[in-house]
């Protein structure tokens, strides 16, 4: 199991990466990276579970929400996207809709909705 961001770490993190976005500039490789593993915890904490996997590459991946588990090839319900709209769903930057309807998710199966899920508010 990797291990757990601290809550520090992952404000910390977000913060860099927030003042980077501001900025308009590209945040830190590392900061970005941690951010995005940080609010997946947070997702996997709020809806543990193995039926949907949240991918968001190159960072991380997790499995969330209960259901049927899945265990092998590529799982049926599966959400992605990329790290800057990752962490714009997850701190209530943007909405699940509009992100979706702008084509920056890529959502298949029947449980891959996770609007009500987000924003996380870390």
């Amino acid at each position: 199991m990797a291990r757990k961001i601290s809550t520090a770490d992952g404000r910390e993190a977000l913060a860099a990466v927030t003042a980077a976005r501001d900025a308009d500039v590209t945040p830190p490789r590392t900061a970005m990276a941690t951010a995005v593993r940080y609010l997946l915890q947070l997702l996997a904490e709020k809806a543990p579970g193995n039926t949907v996997e949240v991918r968001v590459p190159p960072f991380g991946a997790v499995q969330v929400v209960e259901g049927p588990r899945h265990t092998r090839g590529t799982p049926p319900n599966v959400v992605e996207t990329d790290a800057t709209t990752w962490i714009a769903l997850a701190t209530g930057a943007e909405s699940w809709a509009d992100a979706l309807g702008a084509g920056r998710i890529l959502a298949s199966g029947t449980r891959a909705d996770l609007a009500p899920l987000l924003p996380l508010r870390p």
